[in-house]
């Protein structure tokens, strides 16, 4: 029986996937262009675990079973060339023909001529040469892990093979990787200005379900629709995401696992069927203790001094304009961690904003983000270790209006004992206060050490992004914080009303809006704290000072 796979390509001879036809025909189409004239230069590319080694590897299945011996084929991956330092004589950057990239070569063309310099570059595809006999097409694999320079130089020759293609074999040619527009971090723009360009999109809503309904006609075991669209919806149909919550459904957190290897269980043929509590066991599983190599690589880049701003700012502002041509948004697109939205603004303009790529990656970032950004003393401590809490949590509801006053008191405690959790945090660009989301970062941490033993304290993004939710669920107790950054009065007086709808939707009679305020006296902060009922929604506002 076959699997779910997360880790590397799919074989679906042993893996539960799909066909994707009309992606792998288009790609062949590309390369074969017309059969008797030539292919087409292009890139295949996508963030990391979405299928570009498995596009490509399918693709080589399928053009003998169409075209027979009229095309050789060679796939290379320039990945044993990563992290490979780039550092030509000053003068020479044009020229310099590193030596371990001719020994890639010879490992890759046993047979070719001896490659030590660009010149000797084209004849790798000669037609005055026996390497080859017919039109050849070639993918490479992993391309971008070239420094940028060297690829600057690999793809020139390329593009200079294909102005003078009735010289050589060279019929067809994918380059695979992350980025679509290759050099573009050369100064003289891609030299590459022939390429087309493929990108690998994540699976639809209807490929998720289909991979699912494979599982259960292969196991017998049911799963309620109602998990595969959870799985759909927080990862957006990234197809090694969808995989990986495949494989803690049906294997890690089965409760009864067609699969006996992992946990000694003998052979199940009664299953109880994969519903809603499954699911929600491998939710908190999966943000919690399971670790994801492509959730890790992405944190890993949003941790980097250069993207942290921006993506902190993502967390609160819900209009940031996409520009492909904006380094920064160009870097976390490709990489997988931020995409595209388009919005109508209040007067009628259509507009691409950014927007993070999935739920899931939205919380995971959230939290590592919040763990980055407080770095408060151990020295002061969160709670008076006497405190029970016990206005907070022995009523028939909570009060978490009292919580936030004893955040209040930490921060003054803080600030006592010489110590600024706000300095050199990132900053709106309009008036230097501090961005929305730092409150976010700081409250979310401090709330997640207070009441880790009592409460379950986690983020919820209701719209998806630009809006982040603090829910806390102590036993059958259940609150809801908005956090807000003082703009206006006006603002200030819209949010409430957004937070008492917000609550009201999803069936709360009680909201607490932790009101961010660049003043610390306490006699605005009083004024701007306060409770009242709208449309039926208590809602309680604690401003709180920060600078």
């Amino acid at each position: 029986m076959r699997r779910f796979h997360s880790y590397g390509p799919i074989d679906l001879d042993l893996h539960f996937g799909v066909e994707r036809k009309p992606l792998v025909d288009r790609c062949l189409d590309y390369l074969i262009g017309q059969p008797d004239r030539g292919g087409h230069y292009f890139t295949i590319w996508a963030a990391r675990q979405t299928g570009k080694t498995w596009l490509m590897r399918r693709v080589l299945q399928e053009i003998p079973r169409r075209y027979g011996e009229q095309f050789a084929l060679l796939n290379l991956s320039f990945g044993w060339l990563s992290g490979m330092p780039f550092n030509p004589p000053p003068g020479i950057e044009r020229t310099f023909f590193p030596e371990e990239f001719g020994t890639l070569l010879q490992r890759e063309f046993p047979q070719h001529p001896e490659v030590t310099r660009w010149s000797d570059f084209p004849a790798l595809f000669s037609r005055q040469t026996q390497l080859f006999d017919r039109p050849l097409i070639l993918l490479i694999d992993e391309v971008d892990t070239l420094p940028a320079p060297l690829l600057d130089l690999v793809v020139r020759q390329f593009r200079e093979l294909y102005l003078a293609r009735e010289n050589n074999w060279l019929h067809g040619l994918a380059l695979i990787g992350v980025r679509a527009v290759l050099g573009i971090e050369s100064q003289r723009g891609s030299p590459f200005n022939i390429q087309r360009s493929l990108h690998v999109p994540n699976l639809t809503a209807e490929e998720v379900r289909e991979m699912y309904h494979q599982y259960q006609a292969e196991s017998g075991q049911p799963i309620d629709p109602a998990v595969v669209a959870k799985v759909y919806d927080v990862t957006r149909g990234q197809p090694g995401l969808v995989s990986w919550f495949g494989e803690l459904l049906t294997d890690t957190y089965n409760p009864t696992s067609p699969y006996p290897s992992l946990q000694g269980q003998a052979h199940q043929t009664d299953f109880q069927p994969i519903d809603m509590t499954t699911w929600q066991r491998v939710w908190h599983k999966s943000r919690s203790v399971e670790p994801n190599n492509t959730i890790t690589n992405l944190i890993a880049k949003a941790r980097m001094p250069e993207y942290q701003p921006f993506l902190t700012e993502l967390f609160s502002e819900t209009t940031i304009p996409f520009s492909f041509y904006d380094p920064i948004i160009s870097y976390l697109y490709t990489h997988g961690i931020i995409g595209t939205e388009t919005i109508k603004q209040p007067n009628g303009e259509l507009v691409d904003v950014c927007r993070f790529t999935s739920p899931f990656v939205q919380d995971c970032l959230y939290q590592a983000l919040s763990q980055e950004l407080v770095n408060d003393p151990q020295i002061v401590l969160v709670l008076d270790p006497l405190d029970e809490l016990t206005d907070v949590l022995a009523g028939p509801t909570l009060n978490l209006p009292a919580m936030l006053e004893r955040y209040r008191d930490y921060l003054g405690r803080l600030k006592a004992s010489g110590f600024n959790p706000w300095k050199e945090q990132p900053r709106r660009q309009t008036d230097y206060h501090l961005t929305e989301a730092v409150g976010h970062f700081h409250l979310f941490a401090w709330l997640q050490i207070a009441l880790g033993r009592q409460c379950v304290v986690s983020p919820e993004f209701p719209t998806g992004n630009g809006k982040v939710d603090l829910h806390i669920r102590c036993g059958d107790k259940r609150g809801i914080i908005e956090v807000k950054s003082f703009v206006s009065a006006s603002e200030t007086r819209e949010a409430r009303k957004q937070a008492a709808a917000y609550a009201h939707q999803i069936g709360f009679d009680q909201v607490t809006v932790a009101l961010f305020v660049p003043v610390l006296e306490e006699t605005v902060l009083a004024r701007l704290s306060g409770t009242e009922v709208i449309n039926g929604v208590q809602v309680s506002t604690v401003a709180i000072g920060w600078v």
